[in-house]
């Protein structure tokens, strides 16, 4: 799925990218990490890896950073990379 880096604290490794219909969706520092990126900057496209996750099913402050797609359901980004034609 591709987004647009919308967000991105260097120390925390974390942001926003926003969906193409302008949903912003969080990530944490392991999905930047899975992508092998140094540095994001506001307004490059990007490609993100996302999974269903259950709202409340997770313990790890991590499990915050999820966009709700539905009623007791989530979307958690894994990998942010450079979106690459």
């Amino acid at each position: 799925m591709q987004a647009t880096a919308y967000t991105y604290d260097p120390e925390s490794r974390s942001g926003q990218v926003l969906l193409d219909d302008g949903t912003p969706v969080p990530f944490d520092a392991a999905a930047f990490d899975a992508g092998g990126l140094r540095l994001l900057r506001p307004g490059q496209r990007v490609r993100i890896e996302t999974e269903e996750t259950e709202a409340g099913a997770g313990t790890d402050s991590g499990t915050e950073a999820s966009a709700d797609t539905g009623a007791g359901s989530g979307r958690r980004i894994t990998l942010v990379t450079l979106q690459t034609f």
